[in-house]
């Protein structure tokens, strides 16, 4: 089925992205998923087809909203670092990421996933395999701890 499916699905991802390199991912990507929920895979072979462009579609709806996401994330950090200082924004990036490694590195993942990756705490505690309450009370710690890390790293304290 993968085989007999594959160049019109190649197809499908390539008149509806932007960059053609990258229908060939979301074609890996459907692939995977479509393997790991075989057991869903109805016999008739018309089905199967439309069954795999289903999750094709899925796939590619997921890939959307990440890129959204992903633009959403640049476009608001590109508007803060406008705001800052330009001596400044090497240092800040710097400080940022020495802050991040001196939490707890469960922490700090949470804080990359909501904050860099654009996901919620709830979905961050998915991808993490920890429950949402958990979660919660990491990336509330998290967000304390480099609160008070940042300010050890403002300009007007350093040396």
């Amino acid at each position: 089925m993968y085989i007999a499916n594959a160049a019109d699905l190649l197809n499908f991802f390539g008149r509806r992205v932007e960059v053609p390199a990258d229908a060939s991912d979301l074609l890996s990507e459907t692939f995977l998923v479509a393997t790991r929920r075989r057991s869903r895979l109805p016999d008739d072979e018309t089905e199967a087809r439309m069954w795999l462009f289903g999750v094709a579609r899925n796939v590619l709806a997921n890939a959307t909203r990440g890129a959204r996401r992903r633009h959403r994330f640049t476009a608001a950090l590109a508007d803060h670092l406008a705001a800052l200082p330009p001596e400044q924004i090497g240092d800040r990036a710097l400080d940022v990421r020495a802050a991040l490694t001196a939490i707890p590195a469960d922490q700090a993942e949470l804080v990359r996933l909501v904050l860099w990756d654009g996901f919620t705490v709830a979905q961050a505690a998915v991808i993490v395999g920890v429950s949402e309450s958990t979660a919660r009370g990491r990336f509330q710690r998290a967000r304390t701890s480099l609160r008070a890390r940042l300010r050890d790293y403002e300009p007007s304290r350093r040396a």
